[in-house]
């Protein structure tokens, strides 16, 4: 029972802290104690991250309506996500560094194919599908050089905020944040500050943790806008405008 105990502990404790807080009794360590905030709060975020996207996901479905969000503001994002889950897969970072890239991948790909589906085209979105498929197997199975998943990761910084200024963009010209999910905002937002913490404590790596220092200035902008648009009503089309006539 100890022994299971203890291998529970060590997914969030490394052997040194492990050995700090119960040989040595000494709970006031202060690397240990970031040490084990990181681990936890990476935990977290991969356990939040696995439903973080799913209220934009019944959103749509619900509505059977995409209006409002950017096809290419996603495909944009959906890089960035890829992008930063290859490279820290290849470079054998922890999971509990980046484990919620993979989940947020799938659902964002997932909000991608929906938004061509309600578009119209739902022969493009199937498509769509088939091809993020191809191009995570070629990243991850070690076909594609660690130059090029570090370049990829690098054009993250540029591509997070043009991903989200069209968003914000669109949402502006709209007059309203259209079928874009609160819950969701929210939860990005709060996901990207705390991997400033983690991605420093874990990996070091400082495009990682550029990358995450404007993804949350980029969230930020969307939650404040779901704030400024927050009570606004779309006018609907009076389809029975001729028949008044």
């Amino acid at each position: 029972m100890a022994e299971f105990l203890k291998g529970i502990l060590l997914t969030l404790l490394s052997e040194k802290c492990y050995d700090e807080y119960f040989n040595n009794y000494n709970f006031l360590d202060v690397p240990c104690f970031k040490s084990t905030l990181s681990k936890g709060l990476g935990i977290g975020i991969i356990a939040g991250s696995i439903l973080v996207k799913i209220p934009q996901i019944l959103k749509i479905l619900n509505s059977k309506s995409a209006e409002g969000i950017n096809i290419y503001g996603v495909s944009l994002e959906l890089f960035a996500i890829t992008a930063n889950f290859a490279y820290s897969y290849v470079m054998s970072f922890p999971f509990s560094a980046w484990g919620e890239g993979t989940f947020l991948a799938v659902q964002t790909v997932i909000i991608a194919a929906l938004v061509l589906h309600y578009g119209g085209s739902p022969g493009k979105a199937g498509l769509y599908l088939a091809t993020y498929v191809g191009l995570v197997s070629t990243l991850i199975t070690g076909y594609t050089p660690v130059g090029v998943l570090w370049n990829m990761q690098a054009v993250n910084v540029p591509i997070i905020v043009l991903a989200k200024s069209i968003q914000v963009i669109t949402n502006y010209k709209n007059g309203s944040t259209g079928q874009l999910s609160a819950v969701t905002c929210f939860l990005l937002f709060g996901g990207s500050v705390a991997r400033i913490f983690t991605s420093i404590q874990e990996t070091g790596d400082s495009i990682i943790i550029l990358t995450y220092c404007v993804s949350t200035i980029a969230n930020a902008a969307l939650v404040l806008q779901l704030f400024w648009y927050w009570n606004v009503v779309k006018p609907k089309k009076n389809v029975n405008k001729k028949k008044k006539k």
